[in-house]
């Protein structure tokens, strides 16, 4: 895998964690400002750099399905430790099961979808 490549993979990602933060404030009519989806967005982007720099100590392949859970996980953990020290107190279960739930949908699933169509490229043994 090129750095290019890799790269396209962080930055979706990336962008994947701050349209999860938008739709979030929307659903919840908070302000959709750039600063007030930056509040919302940030914890769970250090831990999706977090996430990233363990693939990368790793050396696991980015687009796989399994580095997409590692990402989840540590997108999902850090960001929400991280609203917890911001705010004093653990988040609501509500919050942490939606934000489980849309982050896994997202970074697992573009990977899912990509695992598919390379099955499908290859050709069959």
């Amino acid at each position: 895998m090129t750095a290019v490549a890799a790269l396209v993979m962080f930055v979706l990602d990336a962008v994947l964690i701050v349209v999860f933060s938008t739709f979030g404030r929307g659903a919840h009519s908070e302000g959709l400002g750039a600063a007030q989806v930056w509040g919302t967005a940030w914890p769970f982007l250090v831990g999706l750099v977090v996430g990233w720099l363990i693939l990368l100590v790793a050396r696991r392949a980015p687009g796989t399905v399994g580095s997409g859970v590692a990402v989840w996980i540590s997108s999902l953990v850090v960001g929400m430790v991280i609203r917890g020290i911001g705010d004093g107190r653990v988040p609501h279960w509500s919050f942490i099961i939606v934000a489980a739930v849309v982050t896994a949908v997202f970074l697992i699933g573009w990977r899912a979808i990509r695992a598919a169509v390379l099955r499908r490229k290859s050709p069959a043994a």
